[in-house]
């Protein structure tokens, strides 16, 4: 638990020093990819509500994320990475306890969805604070050299998790329900929790930040790319499952699982485009 001082980072074995940090998001996100392609099912074929219900069930986490950055951010500037993703690791426990209790009320499919959107708040949250630990510390182990290098590998395992978790939830759906995933949302951080706690942590630089205003004037226009960029994104999965199930094409997850490979290998091959 001991923190490491930046002068004993160098920018040899980089890999070897992010592998523990990737893992560390992989199996996070493995979470959020278990309920990507089962919620809108869930919701839909299992509570009974329309699209409407489905898109505010799964916005719901991307509303809180939004909200929460830069909480996240100013939490993992001024506690350190690590603390970030151990807080977000716990919170993502939180958020499949919430899961658990709104299987209680699917008689009650309004309430139920209620709940459910107050798990993927919490979900989203818990997101903000991993990611943004994950990569505030792997930024300050691989040095600005690697900025490139350090954002596509962390984004490989978290991609690599979607891939993943899409097919696993939707099989852990299909045999035992709901119930299954949200069981591994509450289960699963807590195993990761065993990897990051080990790890030795970076000292943060004690020096003040810019404003939020001056932070957003620097990176309004190519946040304002990402977010249009990401339109597609949040559209296709919240809806992809629910537009395989209707029109009968196996398996559903399918598509959020070709999507994520795109982008891996988008991430692997153009990665160092960022330094150019």
């Amino acid at each position: 638990m001991s923190e490491m001082s930046l002068s004993e980072i160098n920018t040899s074995g980089l890999a070897a020093r992010l592998l523990p940090i990737m893992i560390a998001v992989f199996v996070a996100f493995l979470v959020i990819g278990l309920a990507l392609s089962v919620l809108p099912l869930h919701v839909h074929t299992g509570l009974g509500l329309g699209g409407f219900a489905v898109g505010t069930v799964a916005g719901g986490q991307f509303a809180a994320s939004l909200v929460s950055r830069i909480w996240a951010g100013h939490f993992a500037d001024t506690r350190g990475g690590k603390q970030a993703v151990v807080w977000g690791l716990i919170s993502a426990s939180v958020a499949g306890v919430v899961y658990l209790v709104s299987i209680e009320f699917e008689s009650t499919p309004l309430i139920a969805a209620a709940i459910l959107v107050a798990g993927r708040a919490v979900l989203g949250g818990a997101e903000s604070f991993i990611i943004t630990g994950a990569v505030g510390w792997g930024l300050v182990l691989g040095g600005h050299a690697n900025t490139g290098k350090v954002i596509a590998w962390i984004g490989t395992a978290m991609y690599a998790a979607f891939a993943v978790g899409a097919p696993v939830g939707v099989t852990l759906f299909d045999r035992f329900g709901f119930v299954s995933v949200a069981l591994a949302t509450t289960v699963v951080p807590f195993v990761t929790l065993a990897v990051v706690l080990p790890m030795k942590g970076v000292a943060t630089q004690r020096k003040e930040g810019g404003s939020v205003k001056t932070v957003i004037g620097a990176i309004w226009m190519p946040g304002l790319g990402l977010a249009m960029a990401s339109l597609g994104f949040g559209a296709m999965m919240t809806f992809a499952s629910l537009l395989f199930s209707e029109r009968g094409w196996n398996p559903v997850w399918l598509g959020v699982t070709v999507f994520a490979v795109s982008f891996i290998v988008a991430r692997v091959f153009c990665g160092h485009l960022t330094a150019n």
